[in-house]
Formats: structure tokens, C-alpha cells, sequence
């Protein structure tokens, strides 16, 4: 089976949420000595990246989002042991997390999927995670960038508290955020270092603020 054909059917059953085909695809892809980097990026990121687009459009909605982060998540944990060196193979590592006080996953969820398919280690709080939460979690695993998303607009303070911890502690981490009741102006107004609108957006977002580094 040429690459090509792997690769297509990577980023189809992600598309389609396909958990069967996205697990013999990933072994056919081991198999076939097809680089990590290239299963990650050119087959199961290209199929979220449509995720991402089509649920930007409102083409689909947050089940099949999360169906497909299901099945790229399938994906990854065959892929986990071929990983030399776990985080260390990977472009940097990001710890996500839903802000303390609020309990909305979804979007954060996508997030984390699309950062995995772009080749970061993604260290997920789940949520109600508070700004320490984040700290230690960074700490522990030498994150880069930490991303704390709000779906509450009581919940934005907590945003606030994220960047003033890291302030306060005078941590290296970058702070972005996200989230229906978010935007680039309180971003700016608290002292984030980026905002993501869409699921989508963070990947280049990320790659900018770790490239950057």
C-alpha cells in the first residue's frame, strides 16, 4: 500500500471518525516505515484540520468533533511507544486546560486534539483547573505555552489570574486563551501573550510563540 493511500486513510477516518480504520491505517503506516511526524501531520492533523474548518462553518457540530478527537486520540496511543523520548520527540508541550469555575470542555477538547495532530505534547487539566493547576502542571512537565480556555463570561477573571500568577511566580510559560466570551482585546487588556478564536487558529498560534521562544 503506496504512502499516499495510508496517508488518505488517516485523515479519512478522522474525518469520519472511523476509530477501526484510523487504528489498522496507523499500523499500516508503522509498517510501511512511514515517519511519525508524517502520520501526525500529513494524516490524521490534515483530517482535523477539516474537522476544525467544517466545524467553523457550523457544517457539523460538537459530537462528531469530539467522535474525531476519539478516534485521532485511538490513533496516537499506537503511536505512543514509537515515540522516542515522549515529549522530547515532540515540537514543544502545551498544558490546556478549562479555567477554574467553569466546567465546558468542548472547545478545549478540539484544541487539544488539533495541537496532538500538529506534533505538541498536550498536557489536558480537564476542567476547573486553577491558575496553580496550570503552574504545577508546566513546571512538571516543562511546558512552553500554557492555553486556559472560558466559556462563562464570570469565568474570564480567572483568565486574568492565569497571566498574574505567571507574572507574580516570574514563570518562562506563554498564557493564551479562548472561549465564546473571550477576545484579542482581553487578551491584550489582561497581558496574554495570544488569542485563539478557532480551534483551528491555535496551531499556527502556538507554533508562533514556541518558534519564537
Amino acid at each position: 500500500m503506496a504512502n499516499e493511500a495510508i496517508l488518505a486513510d488517516l485523515k479519512k477516518a478522522v474525518e469520519t471518525w472511523d476509530i477501526k480504520l484510523a487504528q489498522s491505517a496507523t499500523q499500516a503506516a508503522i509498517d510501511a516505515k512511514v515517519p511519525i511526524g508524517t502520520i501526525i501531520g500529513d494524516g490524521l492533523g490534515k483530517g482535523m484540520e477539516v474537522i476544525g474548518d467544517k466545524f467553523d462553518k457550523a457544517e457539523i457540530f460538537l459530537p462528531q468533533v469530539v467522535a474525531a478527537s476519539k478516534t485521532m486520540e485511538a490513533a496516537l496511543k499506537i503511536l505512543e511507544p514509537l515515540m522516542s523520548g515522549g515529549a522530547s520527540a515532540m515540537k514543544g508541550t502545551v498544558v490546556m486546560g478549562t479555567v477554574e469555575g467553569d466546567i465546558h470542555e468542548i472547545g478545549k477538547n478540539v484544541c487539544c486534539a488539533m495541537l496532538r495532530g500538529a506534533g505538541y505534547n498536550v498536557i489536558d487539566l480537564g476542567p476547573d483547573a486553577s491558575a496553580m493547576d496550570f503552574m504545577d502542571a508546566a513546571e512538571e512537565h516543562g511546558a512552553q505555552v500554557v492555553g486556559g480556555s472560558a466559556l462563562m463570561t464570570t469565568t474570564l477573571e480567572s483568565q486574568r489570574e492565569i497571566v498574574e500568577t505567571i507574572k507574580e511566580m516570574e514563570a518562562p510559560y506563554k498564557a493564551i486563551f479562548g472561549g465564546a466570551p473571550c477576545s484579542q482585546a482581553w487578551c491584550d487588556e489582561i497581558g496574554a501573550d495570544g488569542y485563539s478564536e478557532t480551534a483551528n487558529e491555535i496551531i499556527g498560534l502556538v507554533d508562533k510563540l514556541i518558534g519564537g521562544a
